[in-house]
């Protein structure tokens, strides 16, 4: 699954390390989001767009 989480992440300045900090995760699990090595949980994905202040929607990308 494609996401956005890198781009928004840099347009609002915050490193992966603090996304990590902020969910309860790794930042290994956030860079592997980042890099498509893994699909997160349904309640992670929406922690993530929360923090990103998107939509689920907008933050990942089904690929076809």
């Amino acid at each position: 699954m494609k996401n956005n989480i890198r781009e928004l992440r840099k347009k609002l300045g915050v490193r992966q390390e603090d996304i990590a900090i902020a969910l309860g995760v790794t930042r290994q699990t956030i860079n592997a989001i980042e890099n498509e090595k893994y699909n997160p949980t349904l309640e992670l994905a929406m922690k993530l767009a929360k923090l990103l202040n998107t939509t689920v929607e907008q933050l990942f990308i089904l690929k076809s």
